[in-house]
């Protein structure tokens, strides 16, 4: 049979596509990319906030109506099912088989009951539950990461250290969807790392919901500096970078192993969310505007050529307008090189939703914008500064007229920061090249 898929979501969650894809190979299912002419479609879905909700079901039901014609079994995955299961059965019964994150350890049991013996699925209701209820998610299985199929080229591939979140903030539903945060076998991490090597990867984006909390389960303090270094020793691999970082968990060690290894990309991204400490206090953010400024000084008076990128939300409950006039004025003086912003979710069965002064859409919308237009302003600034000076270069594609190579920095993350430009004068220049190049104009 002939199989396609959807992906929605963060490239956590397209791990679990990967993997997923590597399973139907696996049991001799052929792959194709266009759904018309797929007999299963699979989507693995985004639960996060509003938007992608919408974005997911509405993918549904456009999937749903090539059953029409040669599609004879829908399944739906990933964060959306696990968040919203009974209410899905009950809504889309247009859907084959949903399939939660909590029953990934027989997610292939599940397909094979559907497809190949045409098992009628269970509907059975799922309470729902307070997180400190929620248990730990079944990880993939070893052979299941190992096996996955990479769908982001030859250059690049993620890979993920560990599952869930136990940070507990109170906008977020990730720990509701997901569990709380378990870390992957070591051993097994830098197995997947060379394997991915062997398949001609170059660069290793490492990535979990906090990457800092990596190890603090299985062997009790952050393990992520040591996995890194490990991870940049393995041969082939040229770039290895590493995202979400809360901004407690970055220690000294971490510091100085990204101060010092040429392979580990001097970047950090870390989701600071606010700046003022009554909001960080109600997000239950562990960190507050003293030693967050204190963190950013650090790393830079550490790794003056640092890329620092954060994310902000906006318009949180009971935000004033000295709230977020202080939170601007923390963005000016910042000054960070890459930074994005969020309208706050009202995401159900969080603390949050339930708080009082829920801010006006107008309100949320308004603030957005005056970050951004601030943002944009910097971020002019910071491309002023690299005019006339030179950084290696990932070739990772080729202009359709043909006149340019395009690629990215070490300090560029694929598909969220910028491109590089280079004239295609040198026919010796291939895709997975990495050259040295000269900023001449942004």
């Amino acid at each position: 049979m002939k199989v396609g898929f959807v992906h929605l979501g963060c490239s956590k969650n397209l791990i679990d596509t990967e993997a997923t894809i590597g399973l139907f190979k696996k049991n001799k299912y052929e792959i194709v990319n266009d759904e018309t002419k797929a007999e299963v479609i699979v989507i693995n879905t985004c639960g996060f906030i509003d938007s992608a909700k919408e974005e997911a079901v509405n993918t549904i039901l456009e999937m749903a109506e090539y059953k029409k014609d040669k599609c004879q079994y829908l399944i739906v995955m990933g964060c959306l099912v696990q968040r919203y299961y009974e209410d899905l059965i009950k809504a889309l019964p247009e859907v084959d088989l949903f399939i939660k994150i909590d029953e990934y350890d027989q997610l292939w049991n599940q397909i094979e009951d559907l497809i190949q013996r045409n098992m009628v699925k269970k509907s059975k209701a799922r309470a729902s539950k307070k997180i400190s209820d929620i248990p730990t998610m079944p990880m993939l299985l070893q052979e299941e990461f190992l096996n996955r199929t990479i769908t982001t080229g030859k250059n690049y591939a993620y890979l993920k250290i560990g599952e869930g979140c136990s940070n507990k903030c109170t906008y977020c539903a990730i720990p509701y969807i997901r569990g709380p945060f378990v870390s992957r076998k070591k051993e097994d991490i830098i197995e997947e790392a060379k394997g991915l090597a062997k398949q001609g990867i170059k660069e290793l984006i490492v990535i979990a919901q906090d990457t800092t909390k990596y190890g603090v389960d299985l062997y009790g303090e952050s393990k992520l500096a040591e996995l890194l270094e490990e991870i940049s020793q393995i041969e082939g691999i040229k770039w290895v970078r590493f995202l979400y970082t809360y901004p407690e968990g970055i220690t000294d060690k971490l510091l100085e192993v990204v101060a010092k290894n040429p392979k580990i990309a001097k970047y950090f991204d870390i989701p600071m969310q606010h700046i003022s400490d009554s909001i960080l206090k109600k997000m239950n953010r562990k960190t507050n505007q003293k030693q967050i400024q204190e963190l950013i000084q650090k790393i830079r008076n550490k790794i003056p050529e640092v890329t620092l990128r954060t994310t902000l939300i906006v318009g949180f409950p009971s935000e004033t307008k000295e709230n977020f006039e202080e939170l601007l004025t923390f963005v000016q003086q910042a000054k960070f090189d890459k930074l994005g912003a969020f309208m706050y979710s009202k995401e159900e069965g969080t603390p949050a939703a339930k708080l009082p002064e829920q801010i006006h859409g107008n309100t949320k919308k308004a603030r957005y914008d005056k970050i951004m237009r601030t943002q944009q302003e910097i971020s002019k600034e910071n491309l002023a500064k690299k005019l006339n000076k030179e950084y290696e270069v990932l070739i990772e594609a080729i202009s359709f007229d043909g006149k340019y190579f395009i690629g990215r920095t070490m300090q560029d993350v694929p598909e969220i920061d910028g491109l590089v430009y280079v004239k295609a004068k040198d026919s010796q220049i291939k895709i997975g090249d990495f050259v040295m190049c000269k900023i001449t104009r942004n």
